[in-house]
C-alpha cells in the first residue's frame, strides 16, 4: 500500500529541488493542530504562541484532514527554485471559483461533517469569496508564524538541498531517494519511487519529472501528491530540524579559539549545516559584515568551501575545517 511515482525515460532527468515559504505557512498551521509533530518546535511554538492566539486558523484547519485530499489550488507547487512568498500568494488568488469548489468539496468530505459545518456550507456557496478569505488568512499566518523566523528556516532548507544534490551527484536516484525519508523506496527494475502509507495511488510522472520539497514543518511524515495538470512533487523532512531552534552547538573549544580567536573559531563551530552570511550572523548575533570577514578568512585557510543555491552563497567546511572544529569536542 502507498504512493507510486512511476518515472518514464524523460523524468529521470528532471528531478529537481525547490523551495516553498507558503508550503512551510500550511505546514507550521498544521503542526499547530498535530501534536505528534511538535516535538522538534517546542522552542517556536513557546515564541508564537500569543501571536497564534490572534488568528482564527479553524478555516483552515477545516481543509487539513488527517487522511485524503488537501485542496490543490490552494497549495500549487512552487514554480522555481527562489519564489517568494507572495509570488505564491498571487496564484492561490487567481484560482478559478468552480474549479475552487470542487476542490474544496473533495477536501471537506475527507473530514466527516466538515460538508454538513457552517463553514463548509458557506465555502461551497460562494469559492471565490472562501479562495479570497483563505488567501487573506494564510498571508496573515505567514506575516504572525513564519515570515519572523523565515531567514532561519530558509537556511535549513537550503543547506539539504544543497546536502542531497551532492548525493544525487555521487550517487545517482537511488542514492539520492535512499537518504530522503525511511518510508521512500526506490525500485530500480521498474524505475518507480514508492512512499510507504495506508492509501494507494499511483502517479505517472508523465515526463514532468519530480520536484523535490525539504520541509521544516512536514516531519515525521513525508507527502507525495498533486493530482494532474499539477507538477508530482515529493515534501520530505528536511535534515538538521533537531537544532534548527537552537543558537549554537555551544562555546567553541578553548584551544581551537587560542588558535584562530574566539570570534572565528564560533563562525567555524556554528557550521554544523552549510548556512550563507546572513543566516550566521542571526545565528550568533554579529553583525553581517564582521561575519563575512570571519568567513572569508577562513576559507583562505582552506578550512570552508562555498557553493551557490539561487541568490544565496552557502558556507561549508571541509575536512579539515570539520576536524578542528570537532577536535576539543567531548
Amino acid at each position: 500500500m502507498g504512493y507510486e511515482f512511476r518515472f518514464g525515460e524523460g523524468d529521470l532527468l528532471r528531478c529537481r529541488f525547490a523551495l516553498s515559504p507558503r508550503w512551510e505557512t500550511q505546514e507550521a498551521v498544521r503542526v499547530l493542530m498535530r501534536p505528534h509533530r511538535q516535538a522538534y518546535h517546542l522552542p517556536w511554538l513557546s515564541r508564537i504562541r500569543s501571536a497564534a492566539a490572534g488568528l482564527d486558523l479553524r478555516p483552515l484547519w477545516l481543509l487539513m484532514p488527517r487522511r485524503g485530499h488537501h485542496p490543490d489550488l490552494l497549495s500549487p507547487p512552487p514554480t522555481g527554485p527562489g519564489v517568494t512568498f507572495e509570488e505564491e500568494l498571487a496564484r492561490v488568488r487567481a484560482a478559478d471559483p468552480e474549479a475552487a469548489r470542487e476542490d474544496l468539496r473533495r477536501s471537506l468530505a475527507c473530514t466527516p461533517g466538515a460538508l454538513e459545518s457552517e463553514l463548509g456550507r458557506r465555502m461551497l456557496a460562494d469559492p471565490g469569496r472562501a479562495v479570497r478569505e483563505l488567501a487573506d488568512l494564510t498571508e496573515a499566518a505567514w506575516r504572525a508564524l513564519v515570515a519572523p523566523h523565515w531567514p532561519r528556516l530558509r537556511a535549513l532548507l537550503e543547506a539539504d538541498v544543497l546536502f542531497h544534490s551532492r548525493r544525487l551527484a555521487a550517487g545517482g536516484l537511488e542514492a539520492l531517494f535512499d537518504g530522503l525519508h525511511p518510508d521512500l523506496r526506490w525500485h530500480g527494475e521498474s524505475s518507480t519511487l514508492s512512499v510507504e502509507g495506508p492509501a494507494r495511488h499511483a502517479r505517472h510522472l508523465g515526463g514532468q519529472g519530480l520536484l523535490l520539497m525539504p520541509s521544516a514543518f512536514v516531519w515525521p511524515e513525508v507527502v507525495g501528491g498533486y493530482d494532474p495538470p499539477w507538477q508530482p512533487t515529493l515534501v520530505y523532512p528536511a535534515r538538521g530540524i533537531g537544532a534548527l531552534w537552537t543558537a549554537s552547538e555551544g562555546p567553541a573549544p578553548r584551544a581551537l579559539a587560542g588558535l584562530m580567536g574566539r570570534a572565528r573559531a564560533e563562525v567555524l563551530c556554528a557550521l554544523h549545516e552549510p548556512a550563507s552570511t546572513t543566516a550566521l550572523a542571526r545565528r550568533l548575533g554579529l553583525a553581517p559584515s564582521t561575519v563575512s570577514a570571519h568567513l572569508k578568512a577562513l576559507r583562505a585557510a582552506g578550512l570552508l568551501v562555498t557553493a551557490r543555491y539561487g541568490r544565496q552563497v552557502l558556507y561549508e567546511r571541509t575536512p579539515l575545517g570539520i576536524a578542528l572544529a570537532a577536535g576539543g569536542r567531548p
